[in-house]
């Protein structure tokens, strides 16, 4: 665990670094596509706008397929949108297919819409163990050690069989449709992008800890790797990288 945690002194130089992570992973690739899957957050804004601002010739986006790790149950034009706010700072940007952006639709009923994405993604994701098999996966956390969109309490959501499930946001009910483990933990790469001293308790307990009643520590890639972008501030706790 401890040569896959980057600490980076700032914010903005752990984005960078992420997105010249996604630019070597891409240019090493060399099937037809490669396949992401993103998450929403204000860190990842952050990314996204390095990325137009940095990468929009430099990167081989005709080559990407784009997937999202969660969405909240609205509509794409809703300020709370995770396909929204990736559009308006990254998609408009690129050169990216517009038939190579897969979103959740958010505005459908969730239930039909999680059976739909996940049917969605066995169609146009290469297959290995018999689930869907992403290049990477670019995951947020928040600061009571939730993933995707599977809180503390709904462990059950991870563990679930299907590739997608709906989850409910503890404090405001507001239904969410998010990946599953099944999916998460098949991919060749996964990176948690952290950032922000408020994240930095519940750090300590995934990774110094190993507590495994935090979603978070249940991300762990079956024949992948598992990578941590951090900034100072989130991983100013780890006793891991202290040492």
């Amino acid at each position: 665990m401890r040569s896959n945690i980057h600490v980076f002194g700032s914010v903005e130089e752990t984005v960078q670094q992420l997105a010249a992570k996604m630019y070597a992973l891409a240019l090493n690739d060399d099937s037809e596509y490669f396949h992401l899957a993103i998450s929403g957050g204000s860190t990842p804004l952050k990314w996204f706008k390095h990325l137009s601002a940095q990468y929009a010739s430099l990167m081989p986006w005709s080559r990407f397929k784009v997937f999202w790790v969660d969405e909240r149950c609205v509509p794409p034009d809703d300020s709370e949108s995770n396909y929204g706010m990736a559009r308006h700072h990254l998609l408009r940007h690129v050169g990216i297919p517009e038939d190579q952006v897969y979103r959740i639709r958010g505005e459908y009923d969730p239930y039909s819409e999680a059976d739909r994405y996940a049917s969605l993604l066995q169609e146009n994701l290469p297959a290995k163990n018999g689930s869907p098999l992403f290049d990477l996966i670019v995951l947020g956390m928040g600061d009571d050690g939730h993933t995707a969109s599977v809180f503390p309490g709904q462990i059950h959501l991870f563990d679930s069989e299907k590739l997608c499930e709906v989850a409910a946001h503890p404090e405001t009910g507001q239904k969410r449709i998010t990946l599953t483990g099944k999916a998460i933990n098949n991919a060749h790469n996964v990176v948690f992008l952290v950032t922000g001293g408020q994240k930095a308790p519940v750090l300590n307990q995934i990774i110094d800890d190993n507590k495994q009643d935090l979603p978070a520590s249940l991300v762990s890639p079956d024949h992948g790797v598992l990578e941590w972008y951090l900034d100072a501030s989130a991983a100013k706790n780890l006793k891991s990288i202290k040492n």
